[in-house]
């Protein structure tokens, strides 16, 4: 099938059947796969066939899974891990060698910037930063020995834009690989491919299981890229369990659906936010006040689920209106159905200095909202009544 709907795609992509004839690919919980005779085991360690030999290498559900990742973002192959985070780093392990430089966006994911300045240095691979507002001078940050751009649009958690096309072509006339982190925008929303990427992140954990249930992480692109990061995983091993992948490929059946309603309820919290003096600035990328509205709107389809506002009265008051929540959960996670509130300056982010904070467009106020399924008259209502408490308890 050569489907050109997505939707269609991430339903009816199917690897095989049994002799069953199962309507939804069944679970293939096995650690190893059996051969006919010395020489089909021979031809399949030898890759003269293309078959499963053993779970950390490939199976048949993170294969279906994989496979309608890859046509959704219009990729030629990927390879899925247990986390994001080990799709991340198991990306940058396999094609850098020591001596290479990477240029990166400075507004990425925690773990991801203390695996650029805390353990890839221990391989003599350094890293150069860019803000979101300074792409006009990434071709002054690239050397001789730099091989990677890397960027996440749109940004945790400020939720700000890159124009990847940009990045694309700087990538393309310098030569070097152009990698994206999608997770916030999905395959849906976005396909950096279409803007000149090579290779694509997810962390699945997040928009794509959507129900706050499994871990994974995949990477799709050029597949001479995959080649090599392929190999590299099979050797070092941060493989996905076929039970979570069987899990991920199923919930990539509803993740339009769901996707177009946290959209949908986002943009009613953000024009919501807008309106409450207790804030002083709302992000989110389909919002017309947002500083890169139009850049959204050229690579988006939809404006995501993460909305960023900055509430008034600093850490404290950030701490205040979380200890004010009611409905929405206080956790880390985002993109699952429950809507979820953080405060990075006082949580996640809270190790770093208030100068590298501000680097990344986090300032003392800001609170991260990963906005949920519930009805969205609930969720406003949850985020009022905790701006809005401590008013009320002086009163």
């Amino acid at each position: 099938m050569n489907s050109k709907h997505i939707e269609t795609e991430a339903i009816r992509t199917q690897i095989e059947r049994t002799e069953f004839l199962e309507h939804s690919n069944p679970l293939y919980l096995t650690s190893s796969f059996i051969f006919e005779d010395a020489e089909d085991m021979r031809a399949s360690f030898a890759e003269e066939k293309k078959r499963n030999i053993y779970s950390r290498f490939t199976n048949p559900n993170t294969s279906e899974f994989v496979s309608k990742i890859c046509k959704m973002e219009g990729a030629e192959d990927g390879h899925a891990f247990a986390t994001g985070m080990s799709a991340v780093f198991s990306t940058f392990a396999a094609l850098l060698n020591s001596g290479d430089h990477i240029v990166s966006s400075r507004s990425i994911f925690g773990s991801t910037h203390s695996l650029f300045t805390k353990y890839l240095p221990k391989w003599n691979i350094e890293t150069s930063y860019f803000k979101v507002d300074e792409i006009d001078q990434i071709e002054s940050l690239i050397q001789p020995n730099t091989k990677v751009i890397y960027a996440e649009s749109p940004t945790n958690p400020a939720v700000d834009i890159l124009d990847l096309e940009i990045l694309g072509n700087i990538a393309k006339k310098h030569g070097l690989i152009f990698i994206v982190d999608n997770c916030f925008a999905t395959p849906y929303l976005q396909q950096p491919i279409r803007f000149g990427a090579d290779l694509v992140i997810h962390s699945a954990t997040k928009l794509i299981d959507g129900q706050g249930r499994v871990l994974g992480g995949v990477t799709v692109g050029r597949s001479d890229l995959i080649r090599e990061i392929y190999l590299f995983s099979r050797n070092t091993g941060p493989a996905l369990s076929p039970f979570n992948a069987w899990i991920l490929s199923k919930s990539l059946e509803t993740l339009i659906v769901r996707v177009e309603r946290h959209c949908e309820n986002a943009l009613k919290v953000a024009q919501f936010l807008e309106e409450q003096p207790e804030v002083n600035w709302v992000k989110y990328p389909f919002l017309p006040s947002h500083p890169q509205y139009e850049t959204a709107k050229k690579q988006m389809k939809l404006g995501g689920n993460i909305v960023s506002f900055e509430i008034k009265g600093g850490v404290e008051a950030g701490r205040e209106f979380l200890n004010n929540i009611r409905l929405c959960s206080l956790s880390a996670n985002l993109g699952d159905t429950r809507s979820i509130v953080t405060h990075p300056a006082s949580t996640t982010h809270s190790k770093l200095s208030i100068e590298d904070r501000l680097e990344t467009s986090i300032t003392d106020g800001l609170i991260r909202v990963s906005v949920g399924l519930e009805n969205v008259n609930d969720i406003i209502q949850d985020i009022k009544q905790a701006l809005y408490a401590k008013i009320e308890i002086k009163i």
